[in-house]
């Protein structure tokens, strides 16, 4: 079994060490920047994330493309220069658990008010701040796949009335379901803290812009463990200035890592964290995606397979 790797400033001793113990006998080989199909060694499946083009482009010998993420925009941007081979996304593999604390402590933060206690406590300023309702505290997950659902699981424990919206309609327990454009609108004005995690497709791209964010509930609060992209960043800054937006903690941008000059930095309300929210898990991803080459090898069906027009 031979593997093809690629993952931007991946250690490759621990790659290589988690692969041996976990698939004994695979060939595991690290794609080089500059290197080309000539000089490439011939592969049976590619494990990803971010690839260049070059990795990819003409190749004929690969049964399917595993990507080191849920989030599959960085691949299919590459559109029919891909191999026609599956591309397959990560079903979890730890990263649900990672989503679902940083959103409850994001959730936990704004609706305690702890961010205004840090704030009185730098002025050494002692007073109690008048506790939010929480049952006019309402969290809206946009998107609701596997990374939603578990959030929605986490975020139940503390009894906030949950509302989810999605391209197609679910049934999640404890959860106010919508879905589709036509059920949008209904969401957001009944959202008083928004948590996106849809993917990103030419469809979501720019979602989160004034046109939407000024149907939430005013006072609302953002979280965006998405994709930068989602968001169009000079329209949270004027909803944040105006007061409709109270502030936001964001863990992705458009450009990372976020430029210095960048106004976000100097906004006080907007919390910015380097895109760690969820990361991969060594052995977990690598026991996944383990399984996934068996059931191929055997024929069989397997779960995570992107459809390349939805894009997820």
């Amino acid at each position: 079994m031979r593997i093809l790797f690629y993952s931007p400033d991946a250690d490759a001793d621990s790659w290589t060490n988690s692969f041996a113990e976990i698939m004994p006998g695979v060939e595991l080989h690290f794609w080089q920047e500059g290197q080309t199909m000539a000089n490439s060694p011939p592969a049976d499946y590619a494990v990803v994330w971010r690839p260049p083009l070059a990795m990819l482009q003409g190749r004929t010998d690969i049964k399917a493309v595993f990507n080191l993420g849920a989030g599959v925009d960085a691949l299919l941007k590459y559109g029919e220069a891909l191999p026609e081979a599956p591309i397959v996304r990560l079903d979890d593999a730890g990263m649900g658990v990672q989503m679902a604390e940083f959103v409850s402590h994001a959730v936990l933060r704004y609706y305690r008010r702890f961010d205004e206690y840090e704030e009185q406590s730098k002025e050494q300023l002692w007073q109690v701040l008048k506790p939010h309702d929480k049952q006019q505290f309402s969290v809206g997950i946009l998107g609701l796949g596997v990374l939603g659902q578990r959030i929605a699981q986490a975020l139940q424990q503390f009894e906030f009335p949950l509302l989810g919206w999605s391209h197609t309609m679910k049934n999640v327990p404890g959860v106010q379901c919508f879905a589709g454009r036509d059920q949008l609108d209904a969401f957001l004005s009944q959202t008083r803290v928004l948590v996106c995690v849809l993917p990103l497709t030419a469809e979501t791209s720019n979602m989160l812009g004034r046109a939407n964010l000024s149907k939430l509930m005013p006072g609302a609060y953002l979280i965006n463990v998405a994709r930068g992209a989602h968001l169009a960043e000079p329209d949270l800054l004027a909803l944040i200035k105006s007061g409709h937006i109270a502030g936001a903690t964001l863990d992705v941008f458009r450009n990372e890592p976020l430029p210095r000059q960048h106004p976000f930095w100097h906004e006080p309300r907007i919390r910015i964290t380097p895109h760690i929210a969820a990361l991969t898990l060594f052995n977990e991803s690598i026991r996944q995606i383990a399984g996934k080459i068996a059931a191929l090898e055997k024929g069989e069906a397997i779960s995570g397979v992107v459809d390349r027009v939805r894009g997820y």
